[in-house]
């Protein structure tokens, strides 16, 4: 049986209230599992971040794949208009994916599943593209996928550092209380028109960063 070429799919940054979103799409075929395995690649939120950064070098300088980064000024412009968080990653699956097929054939596509299997194949819709995709919960434990998973964290994490050094505050991960105190210092060191250009804006934490209360 030939080796197919399977492509995997994953996010990185949909949970974290500052930062952007980012979808990566990653190539390799049946033949390379072993390689990758060897290499240690596996669940990209189950490895350090200084491990991540080192496996995304290596899979970027030696696979086909596709980063999308969907600044948080895009994400919060995109959002307005489509009002659902789901659709506006599955049009990002969508673009991701769309880089891979401009460049090479493929047999598959697995999609880590976060919505309506439809949401994909309706973005897919306007690509021009056709492609067996499938989609699965807990996608990362098929090796594409979880090679995806890397090469979007590890680009979250050097968007996320970005923001730290251009606002000299580090900028924390995720949405609990220590992103809404990041949130305020930001608001009061730079204005209010700060946290568009640095977060998605409707998530809860903007209300309680902007209109904080006793017990906020």
């Amino acid at each position: 049986m030939p080796s197919r070429l399977v492509v995997g799919v994953d996010e990185s940054g949909k949970g974290d209230f500052f930062g952007p979103l980012v979808i990566a799409a990653f190539l390799a075929s049946d033949s390379d599992c072993g390689q990758l395995e060897k290499a240690g690649v596996r669940d990209g939120k189950k490895i350090s971040n200084n491990r991540v950064l080192d496996l995304d070098e290596y899979l970027r300088a030696n696979f086909v794949h596709q980063v999308v980064i969907i600044d948080p000024e895009e994400y919060n412009a995109r959002y307005k208009v489509i009002r659902n968080l789901n659709k506006l990653l599955a049009n990002g699956h969508a673009e991701a994916i769309t880089g891979i097929l401009e460049r090479q054939k493929v047999d598959l596509v697995i999609v880590d599943q976060f919505g309506k299997p439809e949401l994909i194949e309706t973005a897919m819709g306007t690509s021009g593209f056709t492609v067996d995709i499938h989609q699965r919960f807990r996608g990362e434990q098929i090796i594409q996928v979880a090679a995806a998973s890397i090469l979007a964290r590890a680009a979250f994490i050097r968007e996320i550092a970005q923001l730290s050094r251009e606002y000299h505050l580090e900028i924390p991960k995720g949405a609990a209380a220590k992103v809404d105190q990041a949130g305020r210092e930001l608001v009061r060191l730079y204005g209010i028109e700060v946290l568009p250009k640095v977060a998605k804006t409707h998530f809860k934490n903007y209300g309680r960063v902007t209109a904080p209360t006793l017990f906020s």
